[in-house]
């Protein structure tokens, strides 16, 4: 099956089950097509598919720099979603297990030893911080701090993407919700929405009163308010339920689901 079209048409839970070895193939194929190898790079961070050869593989490629550094990134973003699960569940139940333990150890130091490479290309090292801390370790903090105060607003977005995951950071993420920079302020509200951050009310309230706010940040408005969940927040949600556009109705009506549990 071509592997845009499985990209496009069917959800991961309906993959075929040769998935992950069809993904694998076209990993290990350095003849293949760019874009299918990037493609492929990110369907294999799927729970579904996920396992310890995918995990082999993609750690190779994000440790070759002989690879594009395009697919390198994509590579470590794609270890995310299965460090985050062992953070939650670790090795308890059988079935909930994606990678075996000692291959997570593994992947664990060898992502510290290249984050710390000052060989590696900065996509890369941005791209492996991000996924790393969503299994949090003793040296991510002083890594996400250090990006927010490089002065290089690519970190910085890098390091309040890594604040969702990690304790410590209220200040910081304030901070960033007044940044200019739309990609931070947008990682900002995530953040203030995860830690709950009733600080941040008076900003979130003003970007929603922008009348050019971006529909992916108004989205992210909604979220925040609805994680945060004050007083004000069902008022101001039920602003947007008059709202033309079906996606903004609908985040406002799961907000709301959300304040009423």
């Amino acid at each position: 099956m071509d592997l845009k079209i499985l990209y496009d048409t069917i959800p991961p839970w309906d993959w075929p089950k040769d998935a992950a070895r069809m993904f694998q193939e076209i990993l290990d194929n350095h003849c293949a097509d760019l874009s299918d190898r990037l493609l492929a790079a990110e369907m294999a961070g799927d729970l579904v598919v996920f396992n310890d050869a995918l995990a082999k593989t993609l750690f190779l490629i994000v440790g070759n720099k002989d690879e594009p550094i395009e697919l390198r990134a994509r590579a470590a973003s794609s270890f995310g979603p299965a460090l985050e699960h062992v953070d939650l569940y670790e090795f308890d139940d059988p079935d909930d297990i994606v990678l075996s333990e000692e291959l997570v150890r593994e992947v664990q130091a060898s992502l510290k030893k290249f984050y710390y490479d000052a060989g590696f290309p900065k996509e890369v090292r941005r791209r492996i911080l991000e996924a790393a801390v969503r299994a949090p370790l003793d040296w991510h903090s002083a890594a996400v701090r250090a990006a927010f105060n490089s002065g290089d607003e690519t970190w910085q977005c890098t390091a309040v993407f890594c604040m969702q995951y990690i304790q410590g950071f209220d200040q910081q993420i304030l901070e960033a919700l007044e940044s200019e920079n739309p990609d931070i302020c947008y990682e900002a509200l995530l953040a203030a929405g995860r830690w709950e951050l009733a600080k941040a009310w008076p900003t979130i309230a003003r970007l929603a009163a922008d009348p050019d706010i971006d529909k992916t940040m108004l989205l992210a408005v909604i979220d925040a308010a609805a994680n945060i969940c004050i007083p004000e927040s069902i008022t101001f949600l039920k602003k947007f339920l008059s709202s033309n556009d079906d996606d903004i109705v609908d985040a406002a009506h799961e907000a709301l689901e959300m304040l009423e549990r």
